[in-house]
């Protein structure tokens, strides 16, 4: 598989981005492509699941969807989906092949995610709806230069400050700057942030709404959905944006239908119950920790468990500490940066937590493999499989 070949050249962790070659590119060859206008997702948190669930709403009415994300656990394929389930290898292949037509010698220049970028508009040319994920940023990030029907915008809090800033300002300005003439934001927010997006919403001339909760014909049908899935609260914040979204695009009268026939959600990794002593998130905020605190408020679980260096471990363990009973740091090779194995140790006894490293998967205890995507994916790879 040439594009297999492709991503090895790639390196998806990087220091220095060219901020402007995604929209250089795009411009030259942007004849080329024809991208219905994107539905928009940008945050820190919960980007996955909300646009998720909207694929899967829009999916109920037999439209076309295709849901562009990132990263991925297992497969570089995940971050593809369409028709109810990823993208196969021979239509990547194919959108490779039908890239490097269109774009040849650039098509080297480009980063891990703008290739990744690349590939979803040649998939998703024919669909109906075309939801993408931004990366970690908002104005700069590769998904952020094609024209766009809606914009969405979840929880906005702290996370890839060495990149996004220190302050919140700073983090929520580079992310509101890429609103769309129309645009909702999910109402749970710092008041910062919401004064914010109205300030840019001026600017920009855009029609803002701010999340809204269902009207009483459709809140039993989803009280009920969250009951029989067990949805935590911040997936239930999520599915509730996604909603509002769906009705911006379509109309009340078809939101009924599509809640109903709302299957699970389909994205692993979020709050995920493998059995019942042990779950899996991808958080690795202090956003994410909070809303995993809220989930299991009152019990004590094995953490399982291991960070970067650049992330902001003792806020994370401290948020924490009142549902852990001892950390396990589960280590796992990571070539390109490097991992917090030690500094996880000094800081859990700053906290007075219990802490070892991870040597088995004890399912007498409840367990939650909390961390980076690549810590869940390596878990699920040599864990999970054997239970």
């Amino acid at each position: 598989m040439r594009f297999k070949e492709f991503l090895k050249t790639k390196n998806s962790n990087y220091k220095k981005i060219d901020n402007f070659l995604m929209f250089r590119i795009y411009q030259k060859y942007k004849y080329a492509f024809k991208l219905k206008p994107i539905i928009h997702i940008v945050g820190t948190n919960g980007k996955g699941s909300t646009g998720r669930f909207l694929a899967q709403l829009l999916e109920n009415l037999s439209y076309n969807v295709g849901h562009y994300s990132s990263p991925h656990i297992l497969s570089f394929n995940e971050r593809f989906y369409s028709n109810g389930c990823n993208v196969e290898d021979k239509n990547l292949e194919i959108a490779h092949d039908n890239l490097e037509s269109i774009l040849q010698d650039d098509l080297h220049k480009l980063s891990y995610f703008e290739y990744a970028t690349f590939l979803a508009v040649i998939l998703f040319r024919e669909c109906d709806f075309v939801i993408f994920e931004a990366g970690l940023g908002g104005e700069y990030d590769a998904t952020s230069v094609f024209d766009k029907k809606l914009s969405i915008f979840t929880k906005i809090g702290f996370d890839h400050t060495q990149i996004l800033g220190e302050k919140l300002e700073f983090i929520g300005r580079t992310k509101l700057k890429t609103m769309a003439k129309t645009a909702l934001i999910l109402k749970e927010q710092d008041e910062q942030i919401l004064n914010l997006a109205h300030k840019i919403s001026i600017l920009k001339g855009s029609n803002l709404m701010i999340s809204w909760d269902l009207d009483d014909k459709n809140l039993d049908i989803f009280n009920n959905y969250c009951k029989k899935f067990q949805i935590p609260s911040f997936l239930m914040q999520n599915l509730n944006l996604s909603l509002n979204a769906f009705e911006i695009l379509l109309t009340k009268d078809k939101l009924k239908f599509a809640l109903s026939n709302l299957k699970a959600l389909n994205l692993r990794g979020r709050c995920e119950k493998i059995n019942k002593n042990l779950f899996i998130d991808v958080g690795h905020n202090v956003l994410a920790a909070r809303a995993i605190v809220e989930k299991f408020s009152g019990q004590k679980l094995v953490l399982i468990y291991n960070s970067y260096l650049d992330k902001d471990i003792f806020q994370i363990l401290n948020t924490l500490k009142p549902i852990i009973d001892i950390i396990k740091i589960y280590e796992y090779p990571s070539e390109d940066r490097k991992l917090a194995n030690s500094d996880i140790c000094i800081i859990a006894k700053e906290l007075n937590i219990k802490c070892e490293k991870f040597k088995f998967l004890d399912m007498d205890k409840k367990n939650l493999v909390f961390g980076s995507f690549a810590l869940v994916g390596n878990f699920i790879k040599e864990w999970c499989d054997k239970k």
